[in-house]
């Protein structure tokens, strides 16, 4: 067997309307309405299923606890005008900018928290010369 991509990764939040507020006003994402009135958030290729807690959907992960998840993000824009974003949005960054080794080469990362403490790192592709 050979894996192809990731699909999706389940986030389980305090609040389903305050994390899609967040992650739609900082990170551009799209609020997606799919099942059982389920909620997503959609970016690219891939989503964010979001769990609220202690009401998650079966099945689920052993221990479902907002602020246990440390997301990696690559955006097309220069790093600088996407921290430029995210700080105009009142967010503060934690870290960086440093650089990174991602999955298919060097990254410019910065790093902020979103509304329940999950890590979330920032990175745009560094093009080696």
């Amino acid at each position: 067997m050979q894996i192809d991509s990731l699909d999706h990764i389940v986030l389980t939040v305090k609040n389903i309307d305050v994390t899609v507020d967040f992650y739609a006003q900082v990170l551009g994402m799209k609020k997606e309405v799919f099942g059982e009135d389920r909620i997503a958030l959609k970016f690219g290729d891939q989503k964010l299923n979001l769990h609220e807690f202690n009401n998650e959907f079966e099945p689920k992960a052993l221990k479902p606890t907002p602020g246990s998840a440390d997301l990696c993000f690559i955006v097309k824009d220069p790093l600088d005008e996407a921290m430029s974003h995210i700080e105009a949005q009142g967010v503060k960054i934690i870290g960086g900018p440093v650089n990174r080794t991602g999955a298919k080469g060097p990254l410019l990362s910065i790093y902020f928290r979103d509304p329940d403490n999950n890590l979330i790192e920032v990175a745009s592709e560094v093009n080696a010369v």
